[in-house]
């Protein structure tokens, strides 16, 4: 799979995508880095096919009115340490895997996953 890591989320969490073989961003990655606009993100989730991982709810937003991005992956833990959700990923990354070829949004709390239909 192909991710999109959203700025409020750690760059460890990226690198944990990328030690499962996993093709990964980081906000921190592009020119604009954490400052890069949520169209400039929706954008490069469509053209390049990247699963957005954010906290920000303006991307449910985006996605329900529009359908962009191209697939979205929802942390909703609230303030979690980041251990604990490089933890909670690496616990689901088979599930959320899975969930993402039966929908296009996905969302992760500390105790479920939710697929969006």
């Amino acid at each position: 799979m192909k991710f999109l890591v959203d700025a409020q989320l750690p760059r460890k969490l990226a690198a944990l995508l990328q030690s499962f073989g996993h093709e990964v961003l980081h906000t921190l990655d592009l020119p604009d880095a954490n400052r890069t606009s949520d169209a400039r993100i929706n954008e490069l989730s469509v053209a390049e096919q990247r699963i957005v991982v954010t906290k920000d709810a303006d991307f449910v937003n985006s996605f329900l009115i529009s359908q962009v991005p191209y697939k979205l992956l929802l942390v909703s833990t609230g303030n979690i340490a980041n251990s604990r959700l490089l933890t909670l990923f690496e616990d689901n990354l088979s599930s959320i895997a899975t969930a993402f070829t039966a929908c296009d949004f996905v969302e992760i709390t500390r105790s479920q996953l939710i697929e969006h239909k």
